[in-house]
C-alpha cells in the first residue's frame, strides 16, 4: 500500500473513498429529477404570478410562462450536461489510471484489495483468497467496484442527465402555467398559489423520502422558499403595474 502512495502524484485524480456507487447513483438520479420539477415549479410560479399582478390579459402572461419555461429547461440541461460531462471525464481518468497501476504495479495493487476486503469485514485469509480469486478473473472489474465504486460499463450519460433535467424541469414549470392560464382572472393567483403551494409540498415530501431527512422540516423549507417567491414577485408586478 505505501509504495502505490508514493507514487501517486498531488494532480492525479482522487479515487473515491466509499465504494458502492449503484444503488446511490439512482437515487441521486431520481432527486434530481424531482428537483428539476421544483425549480420549474417556483421559478414559473414566480415569473407568470408577477405578470398576472401587473395585466389580466392572458397574452402577455402566456409569453412569459412559455418563455420562462424554455429558458429554464435549456438552462437545466446545459447545466446537467457540463456537470455530468465533467464527472464522466473524472470517471474515466480514474478508470485509466487504474489500468495503469494494474499492469505496473500488479503485486501492490493485489495487496490494495486485500486490505480493501478486510476493511469489508472480511478475515485476513478471507480477504485475500476473495482478492486472488477476483484478480485472476478480472482485476480491473474488481478494482473498478471495490476500490473506485465505478462499473466501466454503465458510466453516467451526460446527454441523459440534459434530456431528464429539461423533462423534468418542463414537467414542473407546466403546473403553474396551465393553473394560471386556465382560471378566470380573479382567481389566477389565488388558485396558482395554491396549485403550487401543493405541488411544492408533494416534490419536498418525495425528495426528503428518497433522501431519508425528515419529511417536515423538507416540505416547510420548499413551501415556504416557494410563498416567498411568488409573494416577492407580486409585489414587483403590481408596483410595475401601478406605474405603467
Amino acid at each position: 500500500m505505501d509504495s502505490v502512495e508514493r507514487q501517486r502524484t498531488e494532480d492525479e485524480p482522487r479515487e473515491p473513498e466509499s465504494p458502492g456507487q449503484g444503488l446511490n447513483a439512482k437515487l441521486n438520479w431520481l432527486r434530481a429529477g424531482v428537483l428539476g420539477a421544483n425549480d420549474g415549479i417556483v421559478s414559473t410560479a414566480g415569473l407568470v404570478v408577477g405578470v398576472a399582478a401587473a395585466t389580466v390579459d392572458r397574452g402577455p402572461i402566456l409569453t412569459a410562462g412559455i418563455a420562462g419555461l424554455a429558458a429554464g429547461a435549456v438552462s437545466m440541461a446545459l447545466g446537467e450536461y457540463v456537470s455530468v460531462s465533467t464527472q464522466r471525464d473524472t470517471e474515466r481518468a480514474l478508470l485509466m489510471k487504474e489500468r495503469a497501476e494494474l499492469r505496473e504495479l500488479p503485486e501492490q495493487e493485489l495487496e490494495e484489495l486485500v486490505d480493501l476486503y478486510e476493511a469489508k469485514g472480511l478475515s485476513p485469509a478471507t480477504a485475500r483468497l476473495v482478492a486472488e480469486e477476483l484478480t485472476e478473473h478480472d482485476a480491473f472489474a474488481a478494482h473498478a467496484d471495490v476500490e473506485l465504486g465505478i462499473d466501466p460499463d454503465d458510466l453516467t450519460n451526460p446527454w441523459q442527465a440534459a434530456v431528464s433535467s429539461a423533462i423534468s424541469f418542463t414537467i414542473g414549470a407546466l403546473l403553474p402555467l396551465i393553473a394560471i392560464l386556465s382560471t378566470p382572472p380573479h382567481l389566477r393567483i389565488p388558485v396558482t398559489f395554491v396549485a403550487v403551494l401543493v405541488a411544492l409540498a408533494l416534490t419536498g415530501s418525495i425528495s426528503a423520502r428518497l433522501g431519508g431527512a425528515r419529511r417536515g422540516r423538507a416540505v416547510a423549507r420548499v413551501v415556504i422558499g416557494g410563498a416567498v417567491a411568488m409573494v416577492v414577485t407580486y409585489v414587483i408586478g403590481q408596483a410595475f403595474g401601478t406605474i405603467a
